[in-house]
């Protein structure tokens, strides 16, 4: 094993305290003797969510050597608060010790600069790799691995039981729901997320039906009892099909179908396998890897899938038996115009209007709500402005905003409900006005709504219910409040500023050039103007830019790419891994400031 150079690991801090450790504080004193991974990461992000599933099986792997330790460093103002970070820990079942880092310091001490960002620190205390991004599992695998020889010999490494204190079980019927459907008899089918199963409700909304799927994580079709879902989130109705209702099944990363009349449960798209860069975007639907489908809505002739982990919209033609993108690049962001060029960020929502020519969008991320023509396709943005400017304000839509969305609902009127998730609210667009006015507060996490005669039944997603409310005639008035996301700026000097995004492929595996460039990066800001030239994509990974001196500050909107193969010439198949990160770097010009800015995309030994 290469040797090191001897960086000592910050002690991890939190003003909110640590939570999966029985009401323990944990010190890396505490962790001394085990292999340690610090997850940074932030409930909103869907990259962080892709990580909390990758270390599971490490987890399992290494379950006596190795303590996974997240930080939950937040983004949005209702990331800080302590209740929902406890809430976001169980929805997504984390079975490690959390720090609630809500003012970003162990963050700052760590020179984190991107979620999710993976730190790996050895039995004696010192950090000895940082990974950006998702897809690292393989790398830290190797490296713990190596880590426990390299110990095990020295009498340094510890094993046992780690810190971990599961909290205590809450009865209820739902847990988490993501969305729900109202049903052609009466009665909603709702995607119950956090028992990984979808469960039939009677008229009055609280009375169980019928279960469909297990109730254990994993996918399996087959007959209701025995099916098995993981994080089922967006339902549709279908008609004329073996199947009634589409399944978005976010952490199978697939389509499942569902018969009401037999509750069978079959797999229409999504090979189980998350979607990776330069992997297949159309084709036979069960044969295309899928990535976090949230929501799915029949629009245009076939289903569209709000497909949330490529910050894109897809669609599934049932006819055909085939899945498509309809649009979105990859990258993330708030673009408008045709729709191979728009750039989404994380949608997760999705409503067709009633006379079927807009597909709105929930696109959460940025805060935003946006549709689709018809068509033509050309995406266009109707409130919102980009991915760090949030709130709750209402107004005009120019001016308005709001906080995570997670859903869209179309009103009798043509107006636009909005389950404006982290404002705890329901919100209203009117496309004839151009207004934003609050329909409803105190819910908690709305996820999705539905139109039952005059009323609308809301999911409350963090308080594990629907929630039925009368359509108001006049809005509810509330406070406006805005914000930018909170987080430490980057010093610049202005002028010529050398953009660096280091790579180094893991342990045995060399960059992979076999059918062209191996890297690309493109680059932009916040507000675009903050950059005069240098901005675009290419394949170097090194990039000077030339900053506009009438901008002050502003934000830098990096996304970096990267392939490594085995480098082993004598591996007659080799193993190869895609490395992607995008990058958010608040920038402030000053005097003093650097004239370089460096960003590491995948892991790297330190020597």
């Amino acid at each position: 094993m290469a040797s090191r150079a001897r960086v000592r690991a910050p002690e991890l801090v939190g003003k909110g305290g640590w939570i999966n450790t029985g009401g323990k504080d944990l010190t890396l004193a505490d962790l001394r003797g085990k292999c340690v991974v610090v997850d940074f990461w932030t409930f909103c992000c869907i990259n962080c969510l892709h990580v909390l599933d990758e270390l599971r099986e490490l987890e399992e792997a290494h379950r006596e050597t190795l303590v996974i330790v997240g930080v939950h460093s937040p983004k949005f103002v209702h990331e800080a608060e302590h209740q929902a970070v406890v809430d976001a820990v169980a929805r997504y079942e984390v079975e490690h010790p959390v720090l609630d880092d809500p003012e970003l310091a162990t963050w700052k001490q760590y020179a984190v600069r991107a979620w999710p960002t993976l730190v790996v620190i050895d039995p004696e205390g010192y950090v000895v790799a940082q990974h950006a991004g998702e897809g690292h599992a393989h790398a830290i695998g190797a490296l713990v691995a190596e880590l426990e020889a390299e110990h095990g010999a020295k009498g340094t490494l510890r094993r046992g039981d780690g810190p971990y204190v599961a909290p205590e079980a809450v009865p209820g019927a739902l847990k988490f729901p993501g969305k729900a459907v109202r049903l052609p008899g009466g009665g909603y089918l709702v995607a119950d997320s956090g028992h990984h199963s979808l469960v039939e409700l009677a008229a009055d909304g609280e009375t169980v039906v019928r279960r469909i799927g297990s109730g254990d994580r994993g996918f399996a079709d087959g007959k209701a009892e025995a099916a098995r879902f993981s994080e089922p989130q967006g339902l549709a109705l279908v008609e004329g099909r073996p199947y009634d209702v589409v399944v978005a099944d976010t952490v199978n990363h697939a389509l499942r179908g569902v018969s009401l009349a037999t509750g069978e449960v079959t797999t229409l798209a999504g090979t189980g396998r998350q979607w990776w860069q330069n992997s297949a975007t159309s084709g036979p639907a069960t044969d295309v890897d899928l990535s976090s489908p949230w929501d799915v809505a029949w629009f245009d002739g076939r289903v569209w899938i709000a497909m949330a982990g490529t910050h894109q919209l897809w669609s599934f033609d049932p006819e055909a038996g085939t899945v498509q993108v309809e649009a979105g690049t990859t990258n993330e962001g708030l673009v408008d115009g045709p729709a191979a060029e728009a750039w989404f960020a994380q949608p997760s929502g999705l409503a067709v209007a009633a006379d079927g020519g807009r597909l709105w969008v929930a696109d959460s991320e940025t805060s935003a709500v946006r549709y689709v023509e018809a068509g033509t396709h050309e995406v266009r943005t109707a409130v919102g402005t980009g991915l760090f400017d949030f709130g709750h304000r209402d107004g005009d839509a120019a001016q308005a905003l709001l906080q995570h969305p997670l859903g869209v609902t179309v009103l009798p009127d043509g107006s636009v409900a909005i389950a404006d998730t982290y404002n705890h609210a329901l919100r209203r667009f009117d496309p004839e006005t151009g207004e934003v006015s609050t329909l409803a507060t105190d819910l908690r996490e709305p996820s999705g709504a539905i139109v039952d005669g005059d009323e609308i039944v809301v999911v409350e997603s963090a308080r594990h219910r629907l929630t039925r409310l009368r359509l108001p005639e006049e809005a509810v008035q509330v406070e406006a409040a805005a914000h930018r996301t909170q987080r430490p700026a980057t010093e610049i000097a202005g002028g010529t500023l050398a953009l660096d995004v280091v790579f180094t492929a893991p342990t045995g595996q060399k960059l992979d050039e076999t059918y062209g460039p191996a890297t690309r990066l493109l680059v932009s800001s916040t507000p675009p103007e903050l950059i005069l030239e240098g901005s675009g994509a290419d394949t170097a990974l090194r990039r000077e830019l030339t900053l506009n001196p009438a901008v002050t500050e502003g934000v830098l909107h990096v996304s970096a790419m990267a392939a490594s193969c085995d480098a082993d010439p004598a591996i007659e198949f080799p193993t190869c891994h895609v490395h992607q990160q995008d990058w958010g770097v608040p920038v402030r010009v000053t005097k003093d400031g650097t004239d370089r800015l460096a960003l590491v995309l995948a892991g790297m030994d330190q020597e």
